[in-house]
């Protein structure tokens, strides 16, 4: 996701610095941002001198050190509550007064994750889809706190990098994963009582989704699947339907 938003970006002329933990993992992101444009190379939709140009725009980083003169942050990390609260407790140390703090979480509350800053009128949802370079759609996610300036400043981006932005309220799920998540489950309690995944996803493909539910779920990962399941079960316990399938999957190393 973190690769896909950086490549998004400096196909708009963007400079990005990308950070990870270590330099393993920093070296694998920076190879799949210049793996998304590689492909764009092979089709022809790209010279290799705008290759250049572009992934000449990305910077790799495994501190902070150099976030003192960013505009914008965008976290991409997994949906783990206490580490993304972490995470913009430090931004909130090293990044400008004026910097929008930009979470691309797909289901936790804002309110949650920026519950340990003093920024909360900066702190706004990014919600990118996967694979965020490809998919047009952008979840801007504001508070009660997020300042319409920050909501008007992210409007401008995700117009610039040619994405459609949809402003919607903070709630665990947003809007499209409100929408979605139970849209899942229904498909997975069928598959719990017989029904053929398969024929699920051929359904849902005839009726005009680009994919069905289990294809999609394959795409995003399991993983993906759990850690929005948890959020879902925390929040609307009476109507979510509590599966074991994908926890079973992933335990079978099926993932």
């Amino acid at each position: 996701m973190g690769s896909g938003i950086a490549t998004a970006l400096i196909l708009s002329n963007y400079p990005v610095i990308l950070k990870e933990v270590n330099e393993k993992f920093l070296e694998a992101g920076v190879n799949r941002v210049k793996a998304n444009l590689q492909s764009r190379v092979k089709k022809g939709q790209m010279t290799k001198e705008k290759f250049e140009k572009t992934i000449s725009l990305l910077k790799g980083t495994i501190d902070y050190e150099s976030f003192k003169d960013v505009d914008m942050v965008i976290e991409a990390v997994i949906e783990n509550v206490s580490l993304k609260q972490q995470i913009f407790a430090d931004l909130e140390k090293y990044c400008p007064p004026h910097c929008i703090l930009a979470s691309n979480t797909s289901t936790i509350d804002l309110n949650l994750i920026g519950q340990k800053t003093k920024s909360e009128d900066r702190i706004v949802g990014a919600h990118f889809f996967s694979p965020a370079h490809v998919m047009p759609l952008l979840e801007i996610v504001r508070t009660k706190k997020t300042s319409p300036q920050i909501v008007v400043d992210l409007l401008d981006i995700g117009r610039k990098i040619r994405k459609t932005p949809v402003v919607v309220g903070n709630c665990t799920g947003f809007a499209v994963n409100r929408m979605f998540f139970p849209y899942t489950q229904a498909a997975i309690f069928l598959v719990e009582h017989g029904t053929d995944v398969y024929q699920i996803d051929k359904a849902i493909t005839k009726f005009g989704m680009p994919m069905g539910p289990f294809r999609l779920i394959d795409l995003v990962g399991f993983g993906v699947g759990v850690a929005t399941a948890m959020q879902f079960i925390e929040n609307f316990p009476e109507r979510t339907y509590k599966s074991m399938l994908l926890p079973l999957m992933q335990e079978d190393k099926r993932v």
